[in-house]
């Protein structure tokens, strides 16, 4: 009886995270449609509703909390949920950044673009995809999709790039586009983010797994080659 009502509470939780997911991807999508529009009433709504990602924060991190103190899960259980914990921080840091591009479109909105956006709607794109599936690599605790995500990272970095290199050029020839370019390379420097964030996630789904996580096992290792156990 105590498993069937932490399964329940567990499907809860993940349905909490899709829902949370939804909104962070539908935060992507609109936050490029405002940019590409000029659409300052959209890139406004998107601005004030990150709240309601913050709030599902909460109510995700309040269901996680509960789960350990009342369900006391095992190891295995205890991993997912931990891994959810740390995921829906990430979620939310994603949210974030399209509110930081929803406050500089506004900012740019009366300017005509000074060159067509092409990378950064395919860098949207590329970050609105990694979270989607690092999030379904979780539910379905896949560890070879959530790996997928994590090298997905790699284009997303060579697109960033590849905006700063043009951008640059274009202020090098002419010196009164700077600002706007600060500001264009500042919306892909925020998706270069998003993208690291969903990289996260996946870095998370398999330590839920599996046990062990890529960051934090390297830094164990270099700990335990540097440190002389034999003086202690």
């Amino acid at each position: 009886m105590t498993r069937n009502l932490f399964d329940r509470q567990l499907e809860d939780l993940h349905q909490n995270m899709l829902r949370m997911a939804g909104l962070v991807e539908e935060s992507i999508e609109k936050t490029i449609i405002a940019l590409k529009n000029h659409d300052v009433e959209l890139a406004t709504k998107i601005y004030r509703g990150d709240d309601l990602i913050d709030d599902m924060e909460k109510v995700i991190e309040e269901q996680c909390i509960n789960l350990i103190m009342q369900q006391q899960p095992l190891a295995k259980d205890l991993r997912t949920i931990s891994a959810a914990l740390k995921i829906i921080t990430d979620m939310e840091r994603i949210a974030d950044h399209s509110a930081d591009i929803a406050k500089i479109t506004i900012k740019m909105a009366p300017e005509k673009y000074i060159k067509p956006l092409v990378d950064i709607p395919k860098m949207a794109q590329r970050a609105k995809a990694m979270v989607n599936r690092s999030i379904d690599a979780y539910i379905k605790q896949d560890i070879n999709l959530a790996g997928a995500v994590c090298n997905a990272d790699d284009e997303v970095d060579e697109l960033f790039s590849l905006i700063v290199l043009e951008l640059t050029e274009i202020m090098k020839k002419c010196p009164d586009t700077v600002g706007q370019a600060i500001n264009l390379i500042m919306i892909a420097k925020y998706l270069e983010r998003m993208a690291d964030h969903a990289t996260n996630i996946g870095e998370w789904v398999i330590y839920g797994v599996t046990g062990k996580h890529r960051r934090y096992n390297n830094i164990s290792q270099k700990l335990s080659l540097s440190t002389p156990y034999h003086h202690l």
